[in-house]
């Protein structure tokens, strides 16, 4: 079993222009229908999304939450690129669309302009052409300087600033690195020496900026920042404007206190034809050129075509932004426990007290050592099942928080019982606790429900079950059997736990079919039945 399951018969819109290699790859795909509808209107992209399983797209194409509304069989959208500026997630996760990008494809055109901005900020290139150009020949006028023993201080060590560190310590530039997550270890393979960012500030000749915009790196590089920094270093950024505050950029270059700097990317993209950007000789400027190169293209266009049928196709997904990417050997290999998972979650909901503000599930055994996120998440798809529309593994997290239930996962070494187990909690707001556990059986890994608030059972996870706990007293078992059977309602299995220190028992009956509402309230009313419940999985 897979996270996906869609059948093969696929329609895919590409609504921008990528690789012809890409589009091969679609049109070649058997059970995949492709339109190619390059320059649509966003009026005509809301008809055409109407039946489609998957949207290809750039950046001109804007993914809204009308287009989600819109296509009702949306399933997955691929961003031939990084950025998603134009996605809206938020909304592609409402309505359980999978969102990825192609992250690796424009790595290394990226880190090559970067290192280009680099050189053209060092060796005035870029104006001693312009002037050769008009005529000139100022040889004194464009004296340069040497990236050989200067310190490049690099914001962000993901895979482009890996590779800009990699091409400046082929120019024996020294590296330091700013990224909360680069280990020590990360930092010695890549030759770099990890640095806190008030170091690096101080510290650096070059500047260069391979970070995501979030709240936190806006406008990282201000007027502060930048009266730290040495005078005469130089800043490029070839990651996403607004990162650097372009007013303080242009005061600290007119100012002489940066040498130079390079920008491919804007708080406002295009700059206006006035910008002051445009004015500064020390400035050079690319029109977001970073995945502009013949490779690129082709390597975006064919990863994201890869990466959509994969996942519609019910395989691994990978670099999506709203959900987990699962190995499939992995996934293969936590198959029986996605079914178990979604049924347990199911049973908590049923069982569980009113008012519930938190799910906790602990992991026993070897299971807690694989990636158990996508048995959380099918938990939290079985817990809406009853309660919520069209919810997937997508946008199950996001559903189950905003109901206010906060969700908790644990791993465990052992269990007393049983080498692997799945535990679910359900607590409400008042401190009561119901517990479900599943594990699988035999060879054939049959998924059964092994304890309901603690108690030992043995219940197949297929069934219409009833649940009671009652008085450990005679006379419960018959009188559930008489009703039932006074209601044409066949009992195909049973499983009875005893606690005799608190004097009580929980029963599962196992059903073939619903009790009918008069059985259900003789059997609520026994005076010895303190919980009862219908569960239907």
């Amino acid at each position: 079993m897979n996270l996906l399951l869609f059948p093969l018969n696929m329609k895919i819109l590409v609504a921008d222009r990528i690789s012809p290699v890409g589009v091969d790859l679609f049109k070649t795909e058997d059970g995949f229908e492709v339109i190619e509808a390059y320059g649509s209107s966003p009026e005509e992209i809301l008809n055409l999304v109407k039946d489609v399983d998957g949207l290809a797209v750039r950046s001109e194409t804007k993914v809204t939450a009308d287009v989600f509304a819109a296509a009702e069989n949306l399933k997955v959208v691929g961003r031939a690129g990084v950025g998603v500026d134009n996605i809206d997630i938020d909304s592609a996760t409402d309505n359980g669309v999978i969102v990825m990008n192609t992250p690796t494809g424009n790595t290394i055109a990226t880190a090559e302009l970067t290192f280009s901005h680099i050189l053209a900020g060092t060796r005035p290139i870029v104006q001693a052409c312009a002037r050769m150009k008009d005529g000139g020949w100022d040889r004194k006028k464009f004296t340069g300087s040497e990236l050989n023993l200067k310190t490049l201080g690099i914001l962000g060590m993901g895979r482009i600033g890996a590779e800009v560190a990699k091409r400046a310590r082929a120019f024996q530039m020294q590296v330091l690195a700013f990224d909360p997550y680069l280990t020590e270890a990360r930092a010695k393979d890549l030759g770099v020496t990890l640095a806190s960012l008030d170091n690096l500030i101080g510290s650096a000749d070059y500047i260069t900026v391979h970070m995501p915009l979030t709240t936190e790196t806006k406008h990282m590089i201000n007027a502060e920042t930048i009266q730290k920094m040495k005078r005469g270093v130089r800043i490029f950024n070839c990651a996403r404007g607004g990162i650097i505050d372009e007013s303080a950029l242009i005061d600290a270059l007119n100012s002489g206190h940066i040498a130079a700097a390079g920008l491919d990317v804007y708080e406002d993209e295009p700059p206006t034809k006035d910008s002051s950007l445009r004015a500064i000789p020390n400035l050079v400027l690319t029109p977001h050129l970073g995945a502009s190169t013949q490779e690129a293209q082709e390597n975006v266009g064919i990863d994201v075509a890869r990466q959509m049928i994969e996942a519609l196709k019910g395989g691994m997904v990978i670099n999506a932004l709203n959900m987990p990417s699962v190995d499939p050997q992995i996934l293969q290999r936590l198959s029986p426990y996605i079914d178990l998972a979604k049924k347990l979650g199911t049973f908590l909901q049923q069982l569980g007290p009113e008012g519930i503000e938190k799910v906790i599930t602990r992991y026993y055994g070897k299971i807690k050592d694989l990636d158990t996120s996508p048995l959380t998440n099918a938990i939290q798809q079985g817990f809406l099942r009853e309660i919520s529309d069209n919810v997937n593994t997508v946008n199950a997290p996001k559903k189950i928080s905003s109901l206010g239930i906060e969700t908790e996962e644990v791993k465990l070494e052992t269990h007393e019982n049983f080498n692997e187990l799945i535990e679910v909690i359900a607590i409400n707001k008042d401190g009561k606790e119901r517990s479900i556990s599943g594990s699988l059986f035999g060879k054939q890994q049959l998924p059964r429900v092994v304890s309901i608030d603690g108690h030992g059972v043995e219940v197949n996870s297929d069934a219409i079950l009833i649940v009671l706990k009652n008085k450990d007293v005679p006379g419960i078992v018959g009188f559930v059997g008489q009703v039932l059977g006074e209601s044409n309602v066949n009992i195909a299995n049973m499983s009875l736990s005893r606690d005799k220190g608190e004097g009580f028992a929980v029963s599962v009956f196992e059903l073939d079919s619903i009790p009918p509402k008069e059985a259900t309230q003789r059997i609520e009313q026994h005076e010895a039945i303190e919980k009862y419940r219908v569960i239907t999985l």
